[in-house]
This record gives structure tokens, C-alpha cells and sequence, in this order.
């Protein structure tokens, strides 16, 4: 710190407001009563020993200090209260105790992006919300997909959920450039699951698990492990069984996970059954998609009532439908068995009609329960409908005689608190629908976010 070279002797009268007189005693000896050696450095003899290398003495005023801090104010008055002239502080960076010092004299903040980190901890430990909040905010207008990951480490680390959540939203936003910049193969394992626990992450899941291998070689580095298939399991823990094997394709897995050598041979086997066989056996593995969408998942039912035995030949199950806004839909509600708990085999499909184009499929599964009510199936990836544009919803099941809706609506409208009414409008699907109409049938719910 630079010590002020204005004369002493009148000095107040050159300065019109007390915040000009308080920022003038900033980091100057002149009526200074305690002293601080702020950072790291070779033990000192105390006294008037110098400084040692990386450290800096920089004068204060206990008065302005307590009267802006907490943390000083039990320093110098509480009942443990410290008699010292002269305080060390190995932990702080000068440069941060400076602009921690500077914002307590004069309300001023000078920070950037060398110091706002070390500024930010200061900040914390000192007691100063205010500067905090300033230093929050100067991340915040920071925050970009290749430093999100660097920043949500820090946000955690410090406490601070505002900033956490902003980073998490930049990563759902960009998680292909997130996931590739350096800082990604950096973060915690509590970060990383964080992460891969969310259903908003927008890259495909080949991709995300290829992201995840790099960070369990960057981690058996740092744990001074070799890299073998067994370590990186073992750094990986919990955080492998959030990947969601089931999203991928049957080529996409055979050509990443199955020869990582990071699953077991019997992982790999259960996932080429689920991939290839019906009924499909249960993996330990999440296949609910990742929406990459915001806000609340909606749905809508078409039918007013229900009724039982609907039968399957191996015909689709087929209804069409326009909506008003642009939406991506996520699955369907199907209905299951009359005669009780059952496993139904089942492909679903979004088909532009006019293009007779497919969107979005799956081949799937859905295990009922001999209820009335609707089970979810669900596409790997979200559908994108467009507004006036005429699509088809598409069910083929395989499996015994079901429940099914009656008294149909032509026009379901959905109504949310936050965002305008969502509009669909049905029409039959002519050809061969295995008798699903506007008046009754299967494929009664349409699941979706706006």
C-alpha cells in the first residue's frame, strides 16, 4: 500500500465529507493504532521485524474497523478482545485484505478477476455481506460456459446457493462447452454428482460419459493413483451410476461404456439386453430423459371417462393433434391391463404428419398395476412441436386387453399460473388407428413442457 504524501497539518480541511476524511486514513500510518502482517511468509521474530516475502504490514484504525465488521468489533472488544499492536494474518491475501480495508474506509470496491475469489473469502470471514453481495454479482456478470464449472466449485465451497444456481443454469444451457473447458476435469465428486443428478443437462449422454472418463483420470492423478479401468471405477463411486446409460443408443454404448472397461462384464451385458430384447430386464441405471427444458412439466388428458377391454393385434394406436405454441413433448400416458398387475411391451412415436416424417421414437416398456390409471412412457429425448403444424401420437403395444378412455374432447386446453393457456385440438388419424378416435381409445395423456 502506497501511504498518502498530503501535508499532515490541516489535512481535514481539504476534505468535505467524512467519507473523503475516513478514505483518506485508508492504509495510512497517520492515527493508525493497530497493525496487520497479512499473508504468507517465514515465521517472524515479532516486533519490528520486516515483513517476510509475500507479506505486507498495512496500518489500520481499530475504530473504523469495528464499527464495519462484526468480526473486528469482537477482535478488539469483545471479551477475548486482543492487546496486540500488531496482528498476522497467514490465511488472507494482502490484495484482498486491501480491498476488504478499502470498501470498510470509504464504501469502495475495487476488484477484479485475479482477486474477486480471494476477496469474496475476506469478505466472508470478516463479516461483510455487503462486499460479498459486490463480489457475487461481479461473478455473476462473469459467468460463462467455459468458467461455470470453476464457479460453481467456488459457490459451493463458499455458500453462495444465488451464484450456484446461475452456474447450473449456464451449464444446463451450455453443457457441451461447459463440460469441455479445463476447469470440468478440476471439480469435487459432490460437484460432479450434483451435475449428473440434473434432468436438464443439454448433451447427449455418449458425450456426458466420455466428459465423466476424463474427470476420473484427472482425479486418480490427484489421489496419486495410476489410471487403470479399476481406479477410475473406484474415484468415480457413486457418480457412475448417475449416468444414464438406457439414453443411449445400442451404438453409441457399444462404442463407449461397453469398452471402457469402467463397467463390469455383467453391466454391459444387462445393458445390450435392455437395448435388444423385450420384455427388457431391469438395470440399475436411470432412463428418465434429460429434458434440457425449463419451468414445470405439464400434461393433459383427452378422455372423460374410462372403460375396460381394448384390445392389441400388433396395429399402432394412432391420434393426431395441433397445439397453439411451441412445446416439447416428453412422453405419453398410456393405459395398462384390466386383469391385474401386468408388463406391457410398447414403441412410441411423434410423426409429422404432412412430412410423414418421424421425430422422436422409443422402444420401451411399462410395467401396471390393473388400475384405471394412466403409466408414464417416455421418449429419450424431448420432441420439438411447433405451433399449427399437424403431428401424430403413436402407441403400439403388445401385451393383454387394457383399460381405455371414452367421451373424448376434440379441445383440451392447459392452463398454468406462470405462462399462457397451451391449446390442443385432435383429430382422428385416418387408416388403419386400431380404433383409437377423438371419442375413445388409448393414448389419453400427452406429457410436456411449454
Amino acid at each position: 500500500a502506497v501511504l498518502q504524501r498530503e501535508p499532515l497539518y490541516n489535512w481535514q480541511a481539504t476534505k468535505g465529507s467524512l467519507r473523503e476524511r475516513f478514505a483518506f486514513l485508508f492504509s495510512n500510518e497517520l492515527l493508525s493504532d493497530v497493525h496487520f502482517v497479512v499473508g504468507k511468509g517465514s515465521a517472524r521474530g515479532g516486533g519490528a521485524a520486516p515483513p517476510g516475502p509475500g507479506q505486507q504490514r498495512i496500518p489500520a484504525h481499530r475504530f473504523v474497523l469495528a464499527a464495519g465488521s462484526a468480526v473486528f468489533d469482537a477482535m478488539f472488544n469483545g471479551g477475548m478482545a486482543t492487546t496486540s499492536a500488531e496482528i498476522e494474518l497467514p490465511d488472507v491475501e494482502p490484495a484482498a485484505f486491501l480491498a476488504l480495508l478499502r470498501f470498510l474506509y470509504s464504501d469502495e470496491v475495487q476488484i477484479g478477476p485475479e482477486t474477486v475469489m480471494t476477496t469474496l473469502y475476506t469478505a466472508k470471514k470478516y463479516a461483510v455481506p455487503a462486499l460479498e453481495a459486490h463480489c457475487v454479482d461481479f461473478l455473476t456478470k462473469h459467468l460463462r460456459a467455459d468458467n461455470a464449472f470453476m464457479l460453481l466449485t467456488q459457490a459451493r465451497l463458499f455458500d453462495e446457493p444465488q451464484l450456484a444456481s446461475l452456474c447450473l443454469d449456464t451449464i444446463d444451457k451450455s453443457t457441451m462447452d461447459a463440460i469441455s473447458a479445463e476447469g470440468f476435469t478440476d471439480i469435487d465428486i459432490d460437484t460432479l454428482c450434483a451435475v449428473l443428478e440434473r434432468d436438464t443437462l443439454s448433451i447427449r449422454e455418449s458425450r456426458l460419459f466420455g466428459a465423466v472418463v476424463r474427470w476420473a483420470e484427472a482425479e486418480c492423478q490427484r489421489q496419486q493413483l495410476p489410471v487403470t479401468f479399476g481406479n477410475k471405477q473406484k474415484v468415480l463411486g457413486r457418480a457412475l451410476s448417475l449416468i444414464r446409460f438406457p439414453l443411449m443408443t445400442i451404438e453409441e454404448f457399444a462404442a463407449g461404456p461397453a469398452q471402457s472397461g469402467i463397467l463390469s462384464d455383467r453391466e454391459v451385458v444387462n445393458l445390450f439386453l435392455h437395448f435388444t430384447v423385450n420384455p427388457k430386464p431391469k438395470v440399475d441405471y436411470i432412463d428418465r430423459p434429460r429434458c434440457c427444458l425449463r419451468g414445470k412439466e405439464c400434461s393433459i388428458n383427452r378422455f372423460q371417462q374410462v372403460e375396460s377391454r381394448w384390445g392389441y393385434s400388433g396395429t399402432s394406436d394412432r391420434i393426431r393433434f395441433t397445439v397453439n405454441r411451441r412445446i416439447s413433448i416428453v412422453g405419453f400416458g398410456l393405459y395398462g391391463s384390466i386383469h391385474g398387475p401386468t408388463d406391457y411391451q410398447v414403441n412410441i412415436q411423434i410423426i409429422d404428419y404432412e412430412k410423414n416424417q418421424t421425430l422422436g421414437q422409443n422402444d420401451t416398456g411399462f410395467s401396471c398395476d390393473g388400475t384405471a390409471s394412466t403409466f408414464r412412457v417416455m421418449f429419450k429425448e424431448p420432441i420439438e412441436i411447433l405451433p399449427t403444424v399437424c403431428y401424430t401420437a403413436c402407441a403400439t403395444l403388445k401385451g393383454p386387453d387394457s383399460h381405455y378412455g371414452t367421451k373424448g374432447l376434440k379441445k383440451v386446453i392447459h392452463e398454468s399460473p406462470t405462462a399462457s393457456k397451451t391449446c390442443f385440438v385432435f383429430y382422428s388419424s385416418p387408416g388403419n388407428n386400431n380404433g383409437t378416435s377423438i371419442e375413445d381409445g388409448q393414448i389419453p395423456e400427452i406429457i410436456f413442457y411449454t
